[in-house]
């Protein structure tokens, strides 16, 4: 079990800001802290092991613990509003659409504690009203859209609840209808509360909600489809309390109510929006062109944007210190088995406005990070078991995330009511994005993924090649695009920079346009498409929309960004494959053992002789840290007609792939008879060069195991000198023939 566990308030961090950490001591036991400057994140001891530099700083010292709770689940509050307490007899009504509705209470709509509509835990509707509950004993269907509403005549004391099906099924038996004597509720100083209840919240919802009404007056049931017709009837706008619009503000986290009183509400740990509503026709399925049909939010107990915890220390970095991957060390404890100790990562970029930089920048996939930030995917069914062909080993911190579902979850799991995860935060401890984690999706021998493979490449930067260099992030990269990368002649990407956004997409695109030189060491890079909230900062939305890798897809209407309203999805669905990026994309993935890579004639080419310079061998990378070998867990190959150009060279390619590693689905459309990796000649790695007319180029390698095999044998191997010759012959500004 995990003693203390922490996190920082940014990912990127400029020498003069200072950026906060946030730890919770789940015993409340006291703590040291210190910075250091992180080298290389794998303990392998089959390579150069776990490497820190300490950097002495006024944080170091020691800390009184404490325990900070997380309180998951999303829900959104309206300030009260006098006419809430001025209410006589009035009608509270929603439209509901509920997705676990045995789950137990879930509140639907609360104004203070004396009104309330909600799910119950019969699984049917339940009405609050004071002393008063009334309860369906209908039980509502997974995935269908009710009327939900509760009434209160004062004039005869009499409340009534009604749940109602949009759609009636012969049999059903989920409508229903229930009266009883109540007294006027107290609302004096009463919020509305949607999706919870209480103070904490409590009593999460898990569906959409439409539509929200409260009329100061008693409806009869028959004209309660009044309050959804747009616009409202007239006889009824002199007792409208509030009717919200879920469809206003979309790509914000406020909302809307279209009332005389133009109350307005706030949203809590962003639930879904551009979600379809109750009345989707399915003429539309772009939100913005059709907002009507898209006025429902979806609520989930488990999400969770910030984890809202106080800081304990806070770090202004130096002018002096130099850019590079940090982590606040933080401990309790000499368990050498990392249960007493965190180490928090942050990035230290270059000072902003300094153009005098290093002309080499390591490009951090943070979007990646926050992706698969506490991916559980491994821990809630035996499907990994399945996709890497042996038994999964856990670590403390897989079990501690079992545990603790509340630390939130990744764009690769799904909510407990089965629908996708389409936001991510990296508010909030993130425990598989450490150094010395192994992940369980990795191969044979280490199974390092995403942040900790990507120490082996600064490792080698800065132990083998000892060149100056700087680090940004994605995020850097999202916010100044092209500016951001002006300064450098070259960039090298991590293992796996999957995840992109039109702004990422656009810089990188530029910069090679106007010659840079990108290093693309990995494999499954541009990807996917995402969007970055245009408010809230370190959040990133993903629609997984028709096609791709995925361990889920977006419903029908809903494949458009809410934070941005873009068509979400694979970038090669948008007409932007990686091939006419990079030269190559991703074709094939598993996650058993690598394999190597076997030259190729255009190896020999003279426009290549720099890659191969003191290279002899036909065989390259038959060894390394990663499943050891170099071509391994996801796979990119070149393909002309989704934009490889045409002058690229193909130096390598990888074969003798397991029959683990498979085709990813984009590339088929009838299922093949034979899938086998081993016998698939599209299966494999490719290892590309072109360069372009600006005099930029592209070196790509293909493969995200490529650089667990940099540091074999002391860094003296053929993968270190052919990405050294490539990275020395990219920082040589003299023009490619």
């Amino acid at each position: 079990m995990l003693e203390l566990i922490g996190y920082a308030d940014k990912f990127s961090v400029a020498p003069g800001e200072a950026i906060e950490f946030k730890v919770s001591a789940f015993k409340g036991q006291r703590f040291r802290a210190e910075i250091v400057r992180l080298i290389h994140g794998d303990a392998n001891p089959e390579g150069p092991g776990y490497k820190h530099a300490p950097v002495p700083s006024p944080i170091e010292g020691e800390y009184q613990g404490r325990n900070q709770p997380i309180r998951a689940g999303s829900f959104g509050v309206v300030p009260h509003h006098p006419a809430f307490a001025a209410l006589e007899s009035f009608t509270l009504m929603a439209m509901v659409w509920p997705t676990t509705p045995a789950k137990g209470r879930q509140a639907i709509l609360a104004l203070g504690d004396d009104l309330a509509l909600a799910i119950g835990d019969k699984g049917g509707l339940v009405g609050q009203i004071g002393a008063t509950t009334l309860e369906s004993e209908a039980p509502l269907h997974e995935r269908h859209w009710y009327l939900a509403a509760l009434t209160f005549d004062a004039t005869t004391g009499t409340a009534t609840l009604i749940q109602r099906p949009l759609l009636a099924y012969p049999g059903g038996a989920d409508a229903a209808m229930a009266s009883a004597s109540a007294t006027r509720p107290d609302l004096a100083g009463a919020d509305l509360l949607i999706a919870a209840e209480g103070s904490p919240r409590r009593s999460h919802l898990n569906g959409k909600i439409d539509s929200p009404r409260l009329l100061a007056r008693a409806l009869p049931p028959e004209r309660l489809e009044a309050l959804l017709v747009r616009p409202l009837p007239a006889d009824l706008l002199p007792d409208l309390a509030f009717a919200f619009d879920f469809a206003q503000g979309t790509r914000t986290t406020r909302i809307h109510d279209t009332g005389p009183h133009k109350l307005e509400g706030q949203l809590e740990h962003l639930p879904a929006r551009a979600m379809k509503g109750w009345c989707w026709s399915g003429e539309e399925m772009c939100w913005w062109r059709k907002p009507e049909h898209y006025g429902a939010i979806h609520f989930h107990a488990d999400d969770l944007f910030d984890a809202g915890w106080a800081t304990d220390f806070a770090f202004t970095v130096p002018d002096d210190l130099r850019s590079g991957v940090y982590a606040a060390h933080v401990w309790c404890g000499d368990a050498e088995d990392g249960t007493q100790e965190d180490l928090i990562p942050f990035f230290v970029r270059p000072k902003r406005g300094d153009r005098d930089r290093p002309k080499l920048a390591f490009l951090a996939p943070t979007a990646a990070y926050m992706a698969y930030a506490n991916d559980q995917n491994h821990i809630k069914g035996d499907a990994a078991e399945m996709v890497i062909g042996r038994l999964v080993t856990y670590q403390p911190s897989d079990i501690f995330l079992y545990d603790h579902p509340e630390l939130g979850l990744s764009l690769y799991d799904r909510h407990a009511d089965g629908s996708g995860v389409c936001y991510s935060s990296r508010h909030r401890p993130i425990l598989n994005m450490r150094p010395k984690y192994s992940s369980w999706l990795g191969a044979t021998g280490s199974g390092l993924w995403q942040f900790n493979a990507d120490l082996h490449i600064t490792d080698w930067l800065e132990s083998h090649m000892a060149v100056e260099f700087d680090v940004i992030t994605d995020e850097d990269l999202h916010a100044e695009g092209l500016a951001l990368l002006e300064p450098y002649d070259v960039v090298i990407t991590g293992t796996h920079p999957e995840y992109h956004s039109t702004h990422m997409w656009d810089a990188m695109r530029a910069w090679i346009d106007r010659g840079g030189r990108l290093m693309y060491v990995a494999a499954n890079g541009w990807y996917w498409r995402i969007a970055f909230h245009d408010e809230l900062d370190g959040v990133i939305e993903v629609r997984r929309a028709e096609d791709g890798i995925r361990t889920w897809e977006a419903d029908p209407g809903e494949y458009h960004h809410s934070f941005t309203g873009e068509y979400g999805g694979l970038w090669r669905r948008q007409g932007r494959p990686p091939q006419a990026l990079l030269g190559i994309g991703f074709m094939a993935q598993g996650f058993d053992i690598c394999s190597y890579y076997r030259r190729q004639p255009d190896s020999h080419d003279p426009r290549a002789a720099f890659v191969f310079e003191g290279v002899e061998d036909d065989i390259i990378g038959d060894f390394g840290l990663i499943g050891g070998g170099a071509a391994g867990l996801e796979l990119d190959a070149i393909r002309h007609d989704l934009g490889t150009p045409p002058h690229t060279l193909v130096l390598a390619s990888s074969e003798a792939h397991s029959d683990v590693i498979m085709l990813v689905n984009e590339e088929f459309g009838v299922v093949p008879p034979n899938l086998k990796g081993s016998e698939h000649p599209n299966v494999r790695a490719d290892m590309t060069f072109f360069d372009t007319a600006a005099g930029g180029a592209v070196f790509a390698t293909g493969s995200i195991a490529w650089c667990g095999s940099l540091s074999w044998n002391g860094y003296d191997n053929n993968v270190s000198r052919i990405t050294g010759n490539v990275l020395r012959r990219f920082l040589d500004p003299t023009p490619f023939s």
